[in-house]
């Protein structure tokens, strides 16, 4: 057995990824939910991260598959586990990556979820509803204002919801048409902001200095009384699965990164490049952004069938 233990291993891998790539605290966490596993497994079978061979690592596979873990959960468990290993290789702890032999569960390549144009206008016009209306009491209006200042921001900006709920009061200050983001491994991107959404944007703050003048000194565009200061993922998430009700749409189908993929469908159905959107979403590798491409596909087929000459359509 090592004498250095096991959750120090894991503790010094989160740390080399934390300063090297600039991991945000979601992504570490993440990573440890899945070497903590990973580490109990190799506890509970008498081995330490050392002295694992490749025969180990398939059982952890086989275990995780006896566990009921789909393929996709399994492959992104073997991914954590890869990169710890290579980890232990490259700072010379080990003389040899046990994973590089290892292949991973089979995965169906899976599409986004995507919500058309229309419903994406349900959504919007549904959160608007009630902002207005004098016999709803000023805390109600509040909220609807925030609902609908968050979707028409994400729906203009394709944000990830961290980046989205910890927005900066700034943001909605000027006419600039294009905001700074600073995203995953703290790079930084320009993303443009709709008029529709500068005005949710005005709308919401009005009420909110009426309504919760205490908030007006906050740093963030959505404060709430969380340990962040600023509104939660989980409560804009809840908030939406209700409007997505009331807009009569399937509450299992929507969701903050759906809105995030119908940004990104949406601009390629209507022409736009693939490189320009991967720039937009924050995408380091083009790869990533490549899920879309079945939209590319569609579109590239109907411009063949509407403007080839010898077309039967």
């Amino acid at each position: 057995m090592s004498d250095v233990p096991a959750g120090r291993l894991v503790s010094l891998f989160l740390e080399m990824i934390a300063a090297e790539r600039g991991a945000a605290a979601n992504t570490l966490d993440a990573y440890r939910r899945d070497l903590d596993d990973y580490c109990e497994f190799l506890a509970a079978s008498g081995v330490d991260p050392l002295g694992v061979d490749a025969n180990i690592v398939r059982s952890y596979l086989g275990d995780l598959d006896r566990r009921g873990f789909k393929p996709s959960s399994g492959a992104r468990r073997l991914s954590s586990v890869r990169q710890f290993h290579r980890f232990l290789y490259t700072e010379g702890r080990r003389s040899e990556d046990p994973t590089t032999v290892i292949e991973g569960p089979r995965r169906g390549r899976q599409l986004p979820k995507v919500l058309g144009m229309d419903q994406v206008d349900r959504l919007l016009s549904v959160a608007k509803e009630g902002i207005s209306d004098p016999d709803r009491a000023a805390p109600e209006r509040l909220r609807a204002a925030r609902l609908s200042c968050l979707l028409e921001s994400l729906y203009a900006t394709g944000l990830r919801v961290s980046e989205l709920v910890a927005l900066p009061r700034s943001a909605a200050r000027g006419r600039d048409p294009l905001l700074t983001i600073r995203g995953k491994g703290g790079r930084d991107r320009l993303v443009p902001l709709s008029e529709p959404a500068r005005e949710a944007m005005a709308v919401y703050l009005d009420l909110l200095i009426q309504v919760r003048p205490a908030h007006g000194k906050s740093p963030w565009l959505f404060p709430a009384d969380s340990e962040s200061g600023h509104l939660t993922r989980q409560s804009f998430a809840r908030d939406l699965k209700g409007v997505a009700a009331a807009a009569g749409l399937r509450t299992d189908l929507v969701s903050p990164h759906v809105l995030r993929h119908a940004f990104a469908s949406h601009l390629l159905q209507n022409g736009a490049d693939l490189r320009v959107v991967q720039e937009l979403l924050g995408h380091v590798d083009v790869s990533t952004t490549q899920i879309y491409t079945h939209v590319l596909d569609e579109r590239t087929k109907a411009m063949v069938r509407d403007l080839h000459p010898l077309s039967d359509g």
